[in-house]
Protein backbone atom coordinates (compact mmCIF):
# COMPACT_ATOMS: atom_id res chain seq x y z
CA UNK A 1 0.00 0.00 0.00
CA UNK A 2 1.25 3.40 -1.21
CA UNK A 3 2.12 6.09 1.43
CA UNK A 4 2.17 3.67 4.38
CA UNK A 5 5.04 3.04 6.48
CA UNK A 6 6.39 -0.31 7.14
CA UNK A 7 5.38 -2.02 10.47
CA UNK A 8 8.03 -3.44 12.44
CA UNK A 9 7.93 -7.24 13.65
CA UNK A 10 6.69 -7.86 17.33
CA UNK A 11 8.90 -9.02 20.14
CA UNK A 12 9.18 -10.41 23.61
CA UNK A 13 9.61 -7.95 26.00
CA UNK A 14 12.71 -8.50 28.30
CA UNK A 15 12.12 -8.60 32.48
CA UNK A 16 13.52 -6.02 34.30
CA UNK A 17 17.16 -5.81 34.94
CA UNK A 18 17.41 -4.66 38.91
CA UNK A 19 14.85 -4.62 41.70
CA UNK A 20 14.20 -1.98 44.40
CA UNK A 21 12.07 -1.51 47.62
CA UNK A 22 11.65 1.36 50.00
CA UNK A 23 10.47 0.60 53.50
CA UNK A 24 10.18 3.53 56.50
CA UNK A 25 12.85 3.87 59.20
CA UNK A 26 10.39 4.19 62.36
CA UNK A 27 11.35 5.17 65.37
CA UNK A 28 14.78 7.52 64.99
CA UNK A 29 15.47 9.70 67.72
CA UNK A 30 16.67 13.70 67.48
CA UNK A 31 20.22 12.28 67.54
CA UNK A 32 19.64 9.60 64.59
CA UNK A 33 18.40 12.34 62.37
CA UNK A 34 20.66 15.30 63.86
CA UNK A 35 23.41 12.78 62.31
CA UNK A 36 21.87 11.57 59.02
CA UNK A 37 21.47 15.38 58.01
CA UNK A 38 25.18 15.64 58.92
CA UNK A 39 26.30 12.96 57.25
CA UNK A 40 24.35 13.48 53.91
CA UNK A 41 24.88 17.38 54.20
CA UNK A 42 29.05 16.31 53.96
CA UNK A 43 28.96 14.44 51.39
CA UNK A 44 26.66 16.22 49.53
CA UNK A 45 28.89 18.92 49.32
CA UNK A 46 31.51 16.74 47.85
CA UNK A 47 29.14 15.33 45.45
CA UNK A 48 28.39 18.78 44.23
CA UNK A 49 31.99 19.15 44.06
CA UNK A 50 32.99 16.41 42.26
CA UNK A 51 29.66 16.74 39.87
CA UNK A 52 31.35 20.53 39.01
CA UNK A 53 35.17 18.72 38.23
CA UNK A 54 33.43 15.96 36.04
CA UNK A 55 31.18 18.50 33.87
CA UNK A 56 33.87 20.68 33.63
CA UNK A 57 36.06 17.34 32.45
CA UNK A 58 33.36 17.15 29.74
CA UNK A 59 33.70 14.09 27.14
CA UNK A 60 37.31 14.30 27.39
CA UNK A 61 37.31 12.59 30.42
CA UNK A 62 39.38 9.49 30.97
CA UNK A 63 40.85 6.93 33.74
CA UNK A 64 42.95 8.87 35.21
CA UNK A 65 41.27 12.09 35.97
CA UNK A 66 38.61 9.75 37.69
CA UNK A 67 40.99 8.51 39.77
CA UNK A 68 42.79 11.36 40.49
CA UNK A 69 38.82 12.69 41.58
CA UNK A 70 38.43 9.44 43.62
CA UNK A 71 41.51 10.23 45.39
CA UNK A 72 40.52 13.76 46.82
CA UNK A 73 37.40 12.55 48.07
CA UNK A 74 39.25 10.04 49.67
CA UNK A 75 40.93 12.40 51.95
CA UNK A 76 37.36 13.74 53.36
CA UNK A 77 35.45 10.45 53.33
CA UNK A 78 36.69 7.17 52.47
CA UNK A 79 37.30 5.52 49.46
CA UNK A 80 33.89 3.40 49.63
CA UNK A 81 32.08 7.05 49.82
CA UNK A 82 34.78 8.34 47.42
CA UNK A 83 33.39 5.26 44.96
CA UNK A 84 29.61 6.20 45.64
CA UNK A 85 30.18 9.46 45.14
CA UNK A 86 32.15 9.59 41.32
CA UNK A 87 30.00 7.08 39.89
CA UNK A 88 26.46 9.35 40.85
CA UNK A 89 28.17 12.50 39.07
CA UNK A 90 28.80 9.94 35.80
CA UNK A 91 25.50 9.43 35.92
CA UNK A 92 24.14 12.40 35.86
CA UNK A 93 26.96 13.58 33.60
CA UNK A 94 25.44 11.13 31.02
CA UNK A 95 21.97 12.00 31.94
CA UNK A 96 22.12 15.07 31.31
CA UNK A 97 24.24 14.82 28.19
CA UNK A 98 21.42 12.10 27.20
CA UNK A 99 18.65 15.39 27.72
CA UNK A 100 21.01 17.49 26.02
CA UNK A 101 20.69 15.04 22.65
CA UNK A 102 17.14 15.24 22.99
CA UNK A 103 17.18 18.61 22.94
CA UNK A 104 18.90 19.25 19.76
CA UNK A 105 16.70 16.72 18.25
CA UNK A 106 13.20 18.32 19.16
CA UNK A 107 14.70 21.91 18.28
CA UNK A 108 15.92 20.17 14.77
CA UNK A 109 12.38 18.63 14.11
CA UNK A 110 10.70 22.66 14.84
CA UNK A 111 12.79 23.85 12.75
CA UNK A 112 12.08 21.12 9.52
CA UNK A 113 8.10 21.50 10.59
CA UNK A 114 8.09 25.24 10.58
CA UNK A 115 10.58 25.69 7.14
CA UNK A 116 8.19 23.07 5.74
CA UNK A 117 4.82 24.94 6.31
CA UNK A 118 6.31 28.38 5.82
CA UNK A 119 7.53 26.99 2.02
CA UNK A 120 3.40 25.92 1.46
CA UNK A 121 0.56 28.94 0.33
CA UNK A 122 -1.02 30.24 3.03
CA UNK A 123 -4.67 28.56 3.42
CA UNK A 124 -3.27 25.22 1.90
CA UNK A 125 -4.28 21.73 3.77
CA UNK A 126 -2.45 19.24 4.63
CA UNK A 127 -1.79 15.39 3.73
CA UNK A 128 -1.65 12.66 5.57
CA UNK A 129 1.46 12.57 8.24
CA UNK A 130 2.06 16.38 6.33
CA UNK A 131 0.89 19.66 7.83
CA UNK A 132 -0.18 21.83 5.44
CA UNK A 133 0.37 25.86 5.13
CA UNK A 134 -0.69 28.18 7.79
CA UNK A 135 -4.07 29.70 8.12
CA UNK A 136 -3.38 33.14 7.86
CA UNK A 137 -1.06 36.01 6.94
CA UNK A 138 -0.29 37.12 10.62
CA UNK A 139 0.12 33.52 11.70
CA UNK A 140 3.07 32.93 8.61
CA UNK A 141 4.62 36.15 9.84
CA UNK A 142 4.69 35.46 13.18
CA UNK A 143 6.11 31.98 12.52
CA UNK A 144 8.87 33.63 10.58
CA UNK A 145 10.17 35.04 13.78
CA UNK A 146 10.12 32.01 15.46
CA UNK A 147 11.87 30.12 13.31
CA UNK A 148 14.83 32.43 13.49
CA UNK A 149 14.56 32.05 17.29
CA UNK A 150 14.58 28.54 17.39
CA UNK A 151 17.85 28.53 14.49
CA UNK A 152 19.63 30.41 17.31
CA UNK A 153 18.38 27.90 19.92
CA UNK A 154 19.78 25.09 17.67
CA UNK A 155 22.99 26.94 16.65
CA UNK A 156 23.85 27.72 20.40
CA UNK A 157 22.73 23.88 21.59
CA UNK A 158 24.87 22.80 19.09
CA UNK A 159 27.86 24.81 19.77
CA UNK A 160 27.74 23.34 23.59
CA UNK A 161 27.25 19.83 22.67
CA UNK A 162 30.50 20.26 20.78
CA UNK A 163 32.27 21.93 23.56
CA UNK A 164 30.93 19.26 25.84
CA UNK A 165 28.90 21.86 28.06
CA UNK A 166 25.63 20.55 30.36
CA UNK A 167 23.45 21.93 33.06
CA UNK A 168 22.88 19.83 36.27
CA UNK A 169 21.24 21.45 39.16
CA UNK A 170 21.34 18.99 42.23
CA UNK A 171 18.17 19.64 44.40
CA UNK A 172 16.39 19.83 41.00
CA UNK A 173 15.71 22.94 38.19
CA UNK A 174 12.58 22.94 39.33
CA UNK A 175 12.64 23.34 42.69
CA UNK A 176 15.71 26.18 42.47
CA UNK A 177 13.00 27.95 40.59
CA UNK A 178 10.33 27.83 43.33
CA UNK A 179 12.87 30.09 45.64
CA UNK A 180 11.55 32.87 43.36
CA UNK A 181 8.15 32.60 43.66
CA UNK A 182 7.21 31.42 46.88
CA UNK A 183 3.63 32.70 47.28
CA UNK A 184 2.70 31.08 44.43
CA UNK A 185 3.97 27.82 45.42
CA UNK A 186 2.51 28.53 49.01
CA UNK A 187 6.03 28.19 50.86
CA UNK A 188 7.79 30.07 53.36
CA UNK A 189 11.54 30.53 53.00
CA UNK A 190 12.35 27.97 55.56
CA UNK A 191 9.97 25.45 53.96
CA UNK A 192 11.88 25.28 50.91
CA UNK A 193 15.49 25.68 52.44
CA UNK A 194 14.64 22.30 54.04
CA UNK A 195 13.56 20.97 50.79
CA UNK A 196 16.36 21.97 49.26
CA UNK A 197 18.87 20.72 51.66
CA UNK A 198 17.16 17.19 51.55
CA UNK A 199 17.54 17.09 47.61
CA UNK A 200 21.10 18.00 47.79
CA UNK A 201 21.87 15.22 50.79
CA UNK A 202 24.15 12.35 49.17
CA UNK A 203 23.39 9.20 51.50
CA UNK A 204 23.62 6.32 48.68
CA UNK A 205 26.10 3.55 48.87
CA UNK A 206 26.81 0.72 46.25
CA UNK A 207 26.61 -2.79 46.92
CA UNK A 208 29.88 -5.07 47.17
CA UNK A 209 29.31 -8.99 46.37
CA UNK A 210 31.55 -11.37 49.33
CA UNK A 211 31.83 -8.67 51.73
CA UNK A 212 29.40 -8.69 54.95
CA UNK A 213 25.61 -8.41 54.68
CA UNK A 214 26.25 -7.05 50.80
CA UNK A 215 27.51 -3.81 51.82
CA UNK A 216 30.68 -2.01 54.20
CA UNK A 217 29.08 1.62 53.69
CA UNK A 218 25.54 1.08 54.88
CA UNK A 219 24.98 -1.87 56.59
CA UNK A 220 21.26 -3.77 57.13
CA UNK A 221 21.53 -6.84 58.97
CA UNK A 222 18.71 -9.50 58.29
CA UNK A 223 17.31 -8.85 61.80
CA UNK A 224 17.35 -5.30 60.79
CA UNK A 225 19.77 -3.30 62.39
CA UNK A 226 20.97 0.16 60.14
CA UNK A 227 24.94 1.36 60.48
CA UNK A 228 26.24 3.68 58.62
CA UNK A 229 30.31 4.37 57.89
CA UNK A 230 31.10 8.05 58.94
CA UNK A 231 33.49 9.99 57.25
CA UNK A 232 36.48 11.16 58.33
CA UNK A 233 35.44 14.22 59.52
CA UNK A 234 32.64 13.05 61.31
CA UNK A 235 34.10 10.14 62.85
CA UNK A 236 33.79 11.41 66.58
CA UNK A 237 29.84 10.96 66.16
CA UNK A 238 30.41 7.48 65.92
CA UNK A 239 28.36 5.38 68.59
CA UNK A 240 29.76 1.98 67.79
CA UNK A 241 33.28 0.00 66.77
CA UNK A 242 35.69 1.22 63.82
CA UNK A 243 33.77 4.75 63.01
CA UNK A 244 30.34 3.14 62.57
CA UNK A 245 27.13 4.62 64.03
CA UNK A 246 23.75 2.72 64.57
CA UNK A 247 20.32 3.64 63.93
CA UNK A 248 17.69 2.92 66.62
CA UNK A 249 15.52 2.80 63.86
CA UNK A 250 14.73 -1.12 62.60
CA UNK A 251 14.24 -1.89 59.07
CA UNK A 252 11.65 -4.54 57.75
CA UNK A 253 10.93 -4.86 53.92
CA UNK A 254 7.59 -5.88 54.07
CA UNK A 255 7.50 -6.22 49.94
CA UNK A 256 10.31 -8.82 48.92
CA UNK A 257 11.26 -9.11 52.58
CA UNK A 258 12.35 -12.81 51.47
CA UNK A 259 14.65 -12.27 48.63
CA UNK A 260 16.46 -9.05 50.54
CA UNK A 261 16.85 -11.53 53.42
CA UNK A 262 18.65 -13.87 51.11
CA UNK A 263 20.91 -11.55 49.91
CA UNK A 264 22.66 -10.27 52.60
CA UNK A 265 22.42 -13.25 54.50
CA UNK A 266 24.82 -14.94 50.99
CA UNK A 267 26.53 -11.58 51.32
CA UNK A 268 25.62 -10.50 47.99
CA UNK A 269 25.42 -6.81 46.35
CA UNK A 270 22.83 -4.58 47.72
CA UNK A 271 22.93 -0.81 47.31
CA UNK A 272 21.07 1.57 49.94
CA UNK A 273 19.78 4.63 49.78
CA UNK A 274 18.71 6.99 52.63
CA UNK A 275 16.44 10.00 51.91
CA UNK A 276 13.95 12.04 53.80
CA UNK A 277 10.50 13.57 52.91
CA UNK A 278 10.74 17.08 54.54
CA UNK A 279 7.14 17.51 53.77
CA UNK A 280 6.14 14.41 56.00
CA UNK A 281 8.86 14.53 58.59
CA UNK A 282 9.97 11.10 57.33
CA UNK A 283 12.85 8.79 56.72
CA UNK A 284 13.25 6.20 54.12
CA UNK A 285 15.77 3.39 52.66
CA UNK A 286 15.64 1.72 49.86
CA UNK A 287 17.38 -1.28 48.99
CA UNK A 288 17.99 -2.28 45.37
CA UNK A 289 19.67 -4.76 43.63
CA UNK A 290 20.21 -6.67 39.72
CA UNK A 291 18.84 -9.55 38.60
CA UNK A 292 20.30 -11.73 36.72
CA UNK A 293 19.01 -11.87 32.71
CA UNK A 294 15.66 -13.96 32.70
CA UNK A 295 15.71 -16.51 29.97
CA UNK A 296 12.96 -14.60 27.50
CA UNK A 297 9.89 -16.52 26.39
CA UNK A 298 10.15 -17.88 22.80
CA UNK A 299 7.17 -15.58 20.35
CA UNK A 300 6.25 -18.71 19.64
CA UNK A 301 5.65 -19.98 22.89
CA UNK A 302 4.19 -16.88 23.98
CA UNK A 303 1.88 -16.87 20.98
CA UNK A 304 0.03 -20.36 22.19
CA UNK A 305 -2.69 -19.89 24.07
CA UNK A 306 -3.70 -16.52 22.65
CA UNK A 307 -3.29 -12.78 23.64
CA UNK A 308 -4.92 -10.01 25.39
CA UNK A 309 -4.82 -6.74 23.22
CA UNK A 310 -4.28 -3.77 25.33
CA UNK A 311 -4.99 -0.59 23.76
CA UNK A 312 -3.68 2.24 26.10
CA UNK A 313 -4.95 5.49 27.04
CA UNK A 314 -5.30 8.99 28.85
CA UNK A 315 -8.19 7.34 31.76
CA UNK A 316 -7.86 3.76 31.10
CA UNK A 317 -6.94 0.64 29.31
CA UNK A 318 -9.30 -0.98 26.75
CA UNK A 319 -8.45 -4.49 26.48
CA UNK A 320 -10.24 -7.79 24.74
CA UNK A 321 -9.12 -11.27 24.65
CA UNK A 322 -8.13 -13.21 21.24
CA UNK A 323 -7.60 -16.96 20.68
CA UNK A 324 -4.75 -18.33 18.76
CA UNK A 325 -6.37 -17.69 15.39
CA UNK A 326 -6.70 -14.07 15.97
CA UNK A 327 -10.25 -14.32 16.65
CA UNK A 328 -12.47 -12.38 19.67
CA UNK A 329 -13.56 -14.13 22.62
CA UNK A 330 -15.93 -13.10 25.11
CA UNK A 331 -16.85 -9.24 26.44
CA UNK A 332 -14.55 -6.22 26.16
CA UNK A 333 -12.35 -5.21 29.08
CA UNK A 334 -11.91 -1.94 30.91
CA UNK A 335 -9.56 -1.15 33.12
CA UNK A 336 -9.91 2.19 34.24
CA UNK A 337 -7.42 5.03 36.64
CA UNK A 338 -7.60 7.97 37.85
CA UNK A 339 -4.29 10.53 36.88
CA UNK A 340 -5.54 13.62 39.15
CA UNK A 341 -3.93 14.27 42.54
CA UNK A 342 -0.46 13.84 44.00
CA UNK A 343 2.28 11.46 42.03
CA UNK A 344 1.38 8.64 45.18
CA UNK A 345 -1.89 8.55 44.10
CA UNK A 346 -1.39 8.27 40.37
CA UNK A 347 1.19 5.47 40.70
CA UNK A 348 -1.61 3.68 43.28
CA UNK A 349 -4.03 3.84 40.27
CA UNK A 350 -1.85 2.59 37.43
CA UNK A 351 -0.61 -0.11 39.79
CA UNK A 352 -4.13 -1.38 40.69
CA UNK A 353 -5.42 -1.17 36.79
CA UNK A 354 -2.19 -3.02 35.95
CA UNK A 355 -2.58 -5.86 38.42
CA UNK A 356 -6.37 -6.46 37.49
CA UNK A 357 -5.15 -6.71 33.73
CA UNK A 358 -1.91 -9.33 34.46
CA UNK A 359 -4.48 -11.03 37.10
CA UNK A 360 -7.01 -11.53 34.28
CA UNK A 361 -4.25 -12.84 32.12
CA UNK A 362 -2.68 -15.31 34.47
CA UNK A 363 -6.33 -16.49 35.22
CA UNK A 364 -6.57 -17.28 31.43
CA UNK A 365 -2.70 -18.56 30.83
CA UNK A 366 -2.56 -15.41 28.53
CA UNK A 367 0.12 -13.38 26.96
CA UNK A 368 0.02 -9.51 27.08
CA UNK A 369 0.25 -7.34 23.40
CA UNK A 370 0.81 -3.74 24.02
CA UNK A 371 2.07 -0.77 22.10
CA UNK A 372 5.81 -0.27 21.79
CA UNK A 373 4.19 4.19 22.04
CA UNK A 374 7.04 6.90 22.38
CA UNK A 375 5.06 10.19 22.25
CA UNK A 376 8.16 12.18 22.06
CA UNK A 377 8.01 13.65 18.08
CA UNK A 378 4.59 13.81 18.86
CA UNK A 379 4.39 16.15 21.78
CA UNK A 380 6.16 19.09 19.45
CA UNK A 381 4.17 22.32 19.62
CA UNK A 382 5.07 23.08 15.62
CA UNK A 383 3.16 19.99 15.05
CA UNK A 384 0.21 20.49 17.06
CA UNK A 385 -0.10 23.90 17.99
CA UNK A 386 -3.55 24.62 17.36
CA UNK A 387 -4.49 21.09 19.11
CA UNK A 388 -3.69 21.86 22.45
CA UNK A 389 -6.26 19.44 23.88
CA UNK A 390 -4.71 16.76 21.97
CA UNK A 391 -1.38 18.01 23.08
CA UNK A 392 -2.28 17.73 26.44
CA UNK A 393 -4.04 14.31 26.37
CA UNK A 394 -0.57 12.84 24.84
CA UNK A 395 1.29 14.82 27.66
CA UNK A 396 -0.86 13.30 30.25
CA UNK A 397 -0.63 9.40 29.18
CA UNK A 398 1.61 7.91 31.87
CA UNK A 399 3.45 5.88 28.97
CA UNK A 400 6.69 4.81 30.66
CA UNK A 401 5.43 4.65 33.93
CA UNK A 402 2.74 1.82 32.70
CA UNK A 403 5.79 0.18 30.44
CA UNK A 404 7.89 0.27 33.19
CA UNK A 405 5.62 -1.38 35.58
CA UNK A 406 4.11 -3.45 33.42
CA UNK A 407 7.16 -5.16 32.85
CA UNK A 408 8.57 -5.52 35.93
CA UNK A 409 4.68 -6.86 37.47
CA UNK A 410 4.67 -9.32 34.34
CA UNK A 411 7.88 -10.37 35.06
CA UNK A 412 6.82 -11.87 38.56
CA UNK A 413 3.50 -12.78 37.57
CA UNK A 414 5.65 -15.05 34.76
CA UNK A 415 3.14 -13.47 32.11
CA UNK A 416 4.73 -12.58 28.75
CA UNK A 417 4.39 -9.19 27.37
CA UNK A 418 4.47 -8.65 23.56
CA UNK A 419 5.52 -5.07 22.00
CA UNK A 420 4.23 -4.37 18.53
CA UNK A 421 4.40 -1.50 16.10
CA UNK A 422 2.07 1.13 17.58
CA UNK A 423 1.09 2.18 13.32
CA UNK A 424 -2.36 2.75 12.27
CA UNK A 425 -4.10 0.06 15.02
CA UNK A 426 -6.21 2.72 15.74
CA UNK A 427 -7.46 3.87 12.05
CA UNK A 428 -7.65 0.11 10.90
CA UNK A 429 -8.74 -1.18 14.25
CA UNK A 430 -11.82 1.35 13.71
CA UNK A 431 -12.27 0.67 10.20
CA UNK A 432 -12.38 -3.06 10.66
CA UNK A 433 -13.00 -4.33 13.82
CA UNK A 434 -15.54 -1.39 15.57
CA UNK A 435 -18.86 -2.19 13.86
CA UNK A 436 -18.47 -6.09 13.58
CA UNK A 437 -18.09 -6.44 17.53
CA UNK A 438 -21.20 -4.48 17.70
CA UNK A 439 -24.37 -5.86 18.88
CA UNK A 440 -27.41 -4.95 20.96
CA UNK A 441 -26.56 -6.05 23.81
CA UNK A 442 -22.79 -4.74 24.04
CA UNK A 443 -21.28 -1.57 22.12
CA UNK A 444 -17.38 -1.61 20.94
CA UNK A 445 -15.77 1.25 21.58
CA UNK A 446 -13.07 2.04 19.40
CA UNK A 447 -10.31 1.74 22.09
CA UNK A 448 -11.76 -2.12 22.21
CA UNK A 449 -11.32 -2.27 18.31
CA UNK A 450 -8.15 -0.93 18.60
CA UNK A 451 -6.89 -3.10 21.18
CA UNK A 452 -8.36 -5.99 19.02
CA UNK A 453 -5.53 -4.86 16.32
CA UNK A 454 -3.15 -4.65 18.53
CA UNK A 455 -3.25 -8.64 19.77
CA UNK A 456 -3.67 -9.50 15.98
CA UNK A 457 -0.37 -7.90 15.39
CA UNK A 458 1.24 -9.66 18.69
CA UNK A 459 -0.45 -13.06 17.19
CA UNK A 460 1.28 -12.33 14.31
CA UNK A 461 -1.83 -12.16 11.97
CA UNK A 462 -3.12 -9.12 9.81
CA UNK A 463 -5.60 -6.90 11.64
CA UNK A 464 -7.91 -6.95 8.46
CA UNK A 465 -10.43 -10.11 9.05
CA UNK A 466 -10.22 -11.56 5.86
CA UNK A 467 -8.26 -11.20 2.74
CA UNK A 468 -9.01 -10.07 -0.75
CA UNK A 469 -9.99 -12.76 -2.85
CA UNK A 470 -8.12 -14.09 -6.16
CA UNK A 471 -8.14 -11.66 -9.26
CA UNK A 472 -9.57 -14.43 -11.57
CA UNK A 473 -12.12 -16.82 -9.42
CA UNK A 474 -12.80 -17.75 -5.79
CA UNK A 475 -10.71 -20.78 -5.80
CA UNK A 476 -8.23 -21.27 -3.96
CA UNK A 477 -5.62 -21.41 -6.73
CA UNK A 478 -3.35 -19.10 -5.31
CA UNK A 479 -3.63 -19.64 -1.67
CA UNK A 480 -6.12 -20.26 0.95
CA UNK A 481 -8.92 -16.89 0.91
CA UNK A 482 -9.37 -16.52 4.52
CA UNK A 483 -6.52 -15.87 7.61
CA UNK A 484 -8.42 -17.42 10.51
CA UNK A 485 -7.13 -20.25 9.72
CA UNK A 486 -3.14 -21.54 9.27
CA UNK A 487 -3.29 -23.92 5.68
CA UNK A 488 -1.94 -26.85 8.35
CA UNK A 489 -5.07 -26.18 10.95
CA UNK A 490 -7.21 -28.90 11.36
CA UNK A 491 -10.99 -28.59 9.84
CA UNK A 492 -10.34 -25.37 8.24
CA UNK A 493 -12.60 -26.39 5.21
CA UNK A 494 -15.58 -28.24 7.36
CA UNK A 495 -19.01 -26.79 7.97
CA UNK A 496 -19.10 -24.46 10.70
CA UNK A 497 -20.40 -25.67 14.28
CA UNK A 498 -23.92 -25.96 14.86
CA UNK A 499 -25.04 -22.60 17.05
CA UNK A 500 -27.91 -23.12 19.17
CA UNK A 501 -30.85 -20.57 18.19
CA UNK A 502 -34.13 -20.45 15.59
CA UNK A 503 -33.16 -20.47 11.96
CA UNK A 504 -36.55 -21.82 10.64
CA UNK A 505 -40.30 -21.86 12.01
CA UNK A 506 -40.70 -25.49 11.30
CA UNK A 507 -37.62 -27.05 12.63
CA UNK A 508 -36.79 -26.43 16.46
CA UNK A 509 -33.01 -24.80 17.73
CA UNK A 510 -31.83 -28.36 18.90
CA UNK A 511 -33.07 -30.70 16.33
CA UNK A 512 -30.90 -32.50 14.24
CA UNK A 513 -30.64 -31.54 10.59
CA UNK A 514 -30.71 -34.17 8.40
CA UNK A 515 -32.86 -32.64 5.74
CA UNK A 516 -30.16 -30.10 5.04
CA UNK A 517 -27.89 -32.89 3.67
CA UNK A 518 -30.84 -34.62 1.23
CA UNK A 519 -31.06 -33.90 -2.22
CA UNK A 520 -34.70 -32.79 -3.03
CA UNK A 521 -36.94 -35.24 -4.39
CA UNK A 522 -39.85 -33.10 -6.02
CA UNK A 523 -39.38 -31.80 -9.50
CA UNK A 524 -40.08 -28.85 -8.69
CA UNK A 525 -37.11 -28.15 -6.39
CA UNK A 526 -35.11 -29.62 -8.70
CA UNK A 527 -31.76 -27.82 -10.07
CA UNK A 528 -32.69 -26.28 -13.64
CA UNK A 529 -29.15 -27.52 -14.54
CA UNK A 530 -29.31 -30.86 -14.17
CA UNK A 531 -30.27 -33.07 -17.76
CA UNK A 532 -30.68 -36.76 -17.84
CA UNK A 533 -28.12 -38.80 -18.94
CA UNK A 534 -29.23 -42.40 -20.01
CA UNK A 535 -26.27 -45.11 -20.47
CA UNK A 536 -25.78 -46.78 -23.78
CA UNK A 537 -26.53 -49.91 -24.43
CA UNK A 538 -24.22 -53.35 -23.58
CA UNK A 539 -23.15 -54.94 -26.56
CA UNK A 540 -23.46 -58.70 -26.35
CA UNK A 541 -22.86 -61.63 -28.54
Amino acid sequence: MGGLREVAAPFVVPGPSGVAVRDRLKGLSATDERVLRLVGGHLGSLASRDLKARCAAGPDHDSEQWAERKRALTQESSSRWAGAITKASHHQWALARRGHLAHIHGLQAAVRTITHRLSLPVGEKGSKGTPGGYRSRQEWFVKTRRLHVLADRLEAARAEWAAGVVRVVRGGKQLLNTRHHLDAAQLTEPEWRRRWQAGRRFLQADGESGKRYGNETVRVTPDGEVSIKLPAPLAHLANAPHGRYVLTARASFAHRGEQWRDRVTSNRAVAYRIHEDPVRGRWYLTASWTLPPAVTVPLAAARARGMVGVDTNADHLAAWRLDAHGNPVGAPLRFGYDLSGTATHRDAQVRHALIRLLHFAKRHNLAIGVEDLDFAAAKLREKHGRRKRFRKLISGMPVSRLRARLVSMAAELGVPVLAVDPAYTSRWGAQHWQQPLASQNKKATRHHAAAVAIGRRALGHPIRRRTAPPRDDRSDRRGHRTVQARPDARGREEPRPRIPGTRTRSVSPDAERKRATRASRTVRDTRSDQAWVQDPLLLTD
